[in-house]
């Protein structure tokens, strides 16, 4: 398996980057690295849909998606030999009426990856179960702006469906190696 850690490296100091670049004129995934076993591709872009997920297993570490964040998870599967793969999962929590990120986690290829290091007090393996969500993808930059926007069109959904209090996470598909206009995003709402 093609190990493709290097695209990550810098996904956390692209987010500073200017917020209005415009998006692609046609979304499609650029693909760096593979998804979870079982994942399905993001998108549809620009649009809400229901999506199932299977159980995971992720190493999870805090703090706001802050380069800290992203090297403590890379240190991690370095040190453990495990590959990158695709999606970087940030969890949100709403603070004043907006979404900031509280963590940031890295994904494994299965559930049966055991990392034999684990950083204690930086580093925590989790065993996530298997969800259904909203999602709503786009291409372009994770501003403010694009972040308040899909979660409007989520919210939009959830009050349709009668839900109420449903936690957001964002998943980053791509590093700073794809132009800005062409990274994928993903805004989730978890329904269970």
């Amino acid at each position: 398996m093609k190990r493709l850690l290097i695209p990550f490296a810098g996904l956390l100091a692209s987010c500073s980057l200017p917020a209005d670049e415009a998006p692609a004129d046609t979304p499609s995934y650029v693909d760096e690295a593979p998804l979870p076993e079982g994942w399905p591709q993001p998108g549809p872009y620009n649009e809400v849909a229901e999506k199932h997920y299977p159980a995971y297993r992720a190493a999870f570490t805090g703090g706001k998606g802050e380069r800290g964040s992203f090297w403590t998870l890379f240190r991690h599967i370095k040190k453990n030999d495990i590959p990158m793969t695709a999606p970087v999962e940030m969890p949100m929590a709403d603070r004043d009426g907006q979404l900031d990120e509280v963590g940031m986690g890295f994904l494994y290829q299965n559930t049966s990856v055991d990392p034999k290091e684990v950083d204690a007090g930086k580093v925590e393996i989790r065993d996530v179960a298997a969800a259904r969500v909203l999602s709503y993808a786009w291409q372009g930059s994770d501003s403010k702006k694009n972040v308040a926007a899909a979660r409007s069109a989520l919210e939009a959904e959830l009050e349709k469906r009668g839900v109420e209090g449903a936690e957001f996470r964002i998943l980053g598909y791509n590093g700073p190696g794809t132009p800005r206009a062409k990274q994928t995003w993903e805004l989730q709402a978890l329904l269970d």
